[in-house]
């Protein structure tokens, strides 16, 4: 039994969350710069090799959660269809990335605090973002192939989904996660949407009747009137009684 399984059977949280809990309590105590991995396993109750078969160096366990939520984001392209509208599916992945914001909204907003103070820390966010645009222009190319300037287009519109997502996400992330998230999202990916996605096939509105108004001597015998109409749209004349 690994020995993350054997902390859920008995109650503690996995030690994967308990190293990220050690680490961004230390992070608030003494700052970031001022705590070592050694700090951080020492709180959690842990030797060194535990938390980097877990992080590969004290920033990943800032930002713990990304590798699973790319893995997903890909995994939710790659399962789509050729019937899917590509803008959309996009703008839908992004949204995995609120959903893991969203998840803590407490987590997301120290995180978000931290970063914005350790510069070192800004330019591993940004190697993140990165991927998470490649993941986007990489499906957006390959359903963009045939057309012409397709990876410009992939490019473009993978650019503007992150800026779109991003933009949106820190505004909540500054309301301290007490603005609605998703609404917030949606709102700015809409504008990509409009931009470059392509508009819902039009149901043809269904041809109008014709309206036909038949001026008939009073009294006139119907099979009369029924020749008038027949003659007015055109149709020959049947065989009355």
């Amino acid at each position: 039994m690994s020995s993350e399984k054997a902390d859920l059977g008995n109650g503690k949280p996995p030690m994967r969350d308990a190293l990220v809990a050690a680490a961004f309590q230390l992070f608030l105590e003494r700052g970031y710069e001022q705590t070592t991995v050694d700090d951080i396993v020492a709180l959690a109750g842990v030797g060194r090799r535990s938390f980097f078969r877990y992080f590969p160096s004290k920033e990943d366990v800032v930002f713990p959660d990304h590798e699973r939520c790319l893995a997903d984001m890909t995994a939710f392209l790659t399962e789509g269809s050729d019937d899917d509208e590509p803008v959309r599916r996009v703008c839908d992945a992004a949204r995995l990335v609120l959903r893991m914001y969203a998840e803590n909204p407490t987590f997301s907003v120290q995180r978000y605090r931290l970063t914005k103070q350790v510069p070192g820390l800004r330019a591993y966010e940004l190697s993140v973002v990165w991927r998470y645009e490649r993941a986007l222009a990489e499906y957006l190319r390959r359903r963009f192939a045939v057309r012409r300037d397709g990876t410009l287009q992939a490019d473009v519109i993978a650019a503007a989904v992150v800026a779109a997502h991003n933009n949106a996400l820190r505004s909540w992330l500054r309301s301290d996660g007490q603005d609605e998230a998703s609404a917030t999202v949606d709102h700015a990916l809409a504008y990509v949407q409009s931009a470059f996605g392509e508009a819902p096939a039009a149901v043809a509105d269904p041809q109008p009747e014709d309206v036909v108004v038949v001026v008939s001597r009073r009294g006139a015998p119907l099979w009369r009137v029924v020749q008038e109409i027949e003659s007015t749209l055109g149709r020959p004349e049947g065989p009355h009684i």
